[in-house]
């Protein structure tokens, strides 16, 4: 019985969010078992570039460390604000949603290139929380029963976090630049500039 509960919400999920949040548990338990190593995922231009280990733009994005609180932490946030989003201001826009997701690894790669990061997925998370949290201002958040604010300052509060936990600080700046970078080119300056938009979801989409 609770395997069909379990079963019937995975399916509730909406496409984009059970497709990602699934790669990220899949290839971290393979990496728990040994199934594969750290060492074919992570982020290396010289190996994309030069033995054409192209699955390495992917798989940057899928690892968020062994199983634990770190993961824990990262993949709530990571479905809940992707589910917020696919459910809300892209709701019945799908392919827009999956562009939102290429402009934004895209961006992320170029900035990796010159950025000593190995993996991206912390990154892709935050700009998750950074578009959601724009286009609801108004919510209130509450974080840990510790700190009340309002939803614009979720994505500060988490980089402030994560440094108190010894990360470093430039996966969430970066995810939190590109977030900004979608924001004002879908949101910001269509409003501005007579309805100009730059991104424009592919056909193929």
């Amino acid at each position: 019985m609770a395997y069909h509960t379990l079963l019937h919400e995975y399916m509730k999920m909406p496409p984009v969010t059970r497709a990602y949040t699934t790669a990220c548990v899949f290839t971290t338990v393979a990496v728990q078992l040994d199934v594969v190593s750290p060492f074919q995922l992570y982020f290396n231009p010289l190996l994309i570039l030069k033995q054409f280990q192209v699955w390495r733009l992917i798989t940057t994005f899928l690892f968020f460390g062994n199983i634990g609180f770190n993961f824990l932490f990262n993949m709530i946030f990571t479905y809940r604000y992707c589910r917020m989003l696919e459910e809300g201001s892209f709701r019945s826009r799908t392919a827009d949603f999956v562009m939102m997701f290429l402009f934004g690894a895209t961006l992320m790669i170029i900035w990796a290139f010159f950025i000593n990061l190995l993996f991206l997925g912390q990154a892709l998370t935050i700009m998750l929380v950074y578009i959601w949290s724009r286009r609801n201002p108004y919510i209130r958040m509450n974080f840990f029963g510790v700190l009340n604010f309002q939803a614009p300052y979720l994505p500060w509060v988490l980089l402030g976090f994560s440094i108190l936990l010894g990360n470093t600080p430039w996966v969430d700046l970066m995810g939190i630049a590109v977030g900004h970078c979608y924001y004002y080119l879908e949101d910001v300056l269509p409003q501005h500039r007579a309805n100009l938009k730059i991104l424009k979801t592919p056909l193929f989409l």
